[in-house]
């Protein structure tokens, strides 16, 4: 495993969130880095040879295609470990969590084949019904 060492002055400059892939694209771990606006350098490829592997920047404001402060969107999703880096789509998808379930192509994200329900009430998703389920107490 290599080590990088971070300078107490790079804690301080804007920060940057990367996202280390296996072969297979997906997410091995996420780091905080410096931002690419911080020189010359194009930190994802700086990362990614100290580390030899690849290396993609996520943003820790973006989810489902949306930045939530007035940035703008990068990579469709915030990359979490087990997540696909699809890179036709250039976005961070997360696992797929049941078979039924359909990726958004415009946020990366799975949705269900059934709308969850707006009553206010606490619902569990049953894939053998393919249904949400009222979670009773």
């Amino acid at each position: 495993m290599v080590k990088t060492n971070v300078s107490v002055k790079e804690k301080t400059n804007n920060m940057a969130h990367y996202a280390f892939l296996n072969m297979q694209n997906i997410v091995t771990e996420v780091i905080v880095g410096r931002d690419e606006t911080d020189g010359n350098t194009n930190w994802e490829i700086h990362y990614g040879n100290i580390r030899e592997q690849v290396c993609k920047r996520t943003s820790y404001n973006t989810y489902g295609g949306v930045h939530s402060g007035d940035g703008t969107p990068y990579r469709k999703n915030y990359a979490g470990i087990g997540y696909t880096y699809d890179e036709s789509r250039d976005a961070f998808i997360p696992p797929q969590p049941y078979d039924s379930w359909t990726l958004n192509e415009t946020s990366c994200l799975w949705e269900a084949p059934v709308a969850y329900p707006t009553d206010n009430e606490m619902y569990v998703w049953n894939e053998e019904t393919t249904n949400w389920e009222s979670i009773t107490e």
